[in-house]
């Protein structure tokens, strides 16, 4: 209990001197957090880092990425989750097959994000011009049980408008 007072605390103070312009030490100190394989504050500082472009190198990036999703001890959807958000930070720059292999947890499970990652796989086909390819996402999204109802709607807008279907 009190090293998680000691996390929240750090991570706490960390944002703060970030916020207040305070920016020396709050790169190493939130990689500090994600290594110290919290439950709660090591996601957190991840995605402080990200939202505030803290750290530039997608590959060191995709390392605390990894930290969190193979070494921290996580509820399994939030688990999904993290590998989720991992697909959605590398789908401007990566290649279609490191996309597909981030993804492929999810894409192959019963995972509430399933279709989540299903639809990030199908708008980047669409993205890339390859529209059949998008088709094929986007039809398991529709076959698919527990998919999301807002992303099963703008899937069914998407293939009448740009299919014809």
């Amino acid at each position: 209990k009190i090293k998680k007072i000691k996390i929240a605390e750090k991570y706490n103070s960390a944002t703060i001197n970030y916020i207040s312009g305070n920016k020396a030490n709050v790169k190493k100190e939130l990689i500090e957090i994600i290594n110290e394989k919290d439950t709660a504050y090591s996601p957190l500082a991840l995605y402080f880092i990200i939202d505030n472009n803290i750290e530039s190198n997608n590959e060191e990036i995709n390392k605390y990425f990894d930290i969190l999703i193979n070494e921290v001890k996580l509820d399994k959807e939030i688990k999904n989750l993290i590998i989720f958000k991992k697909g959605l930070f590398n789908s401007d720059f990566e290649t279609e097959n490191n996309l597909i292999s981030i993804l492929n947890p999810l894409i192959n499970s019963k995972s509430v994000w399933k279709s989540h990652a299903l639809y990030l796989m199908a708008e980047y086909f669409y993205s890339k011009n390859q529209k059949q390819k998008a088709k094929e996402f986007y039809n398991q999204i529709l076959t698919l049980e527990n998919s999301n109802e807002n992303i099963k709607l703008e899937v069914q807008k998407k293939l009448r408008r740009d299919f014809g279907e």
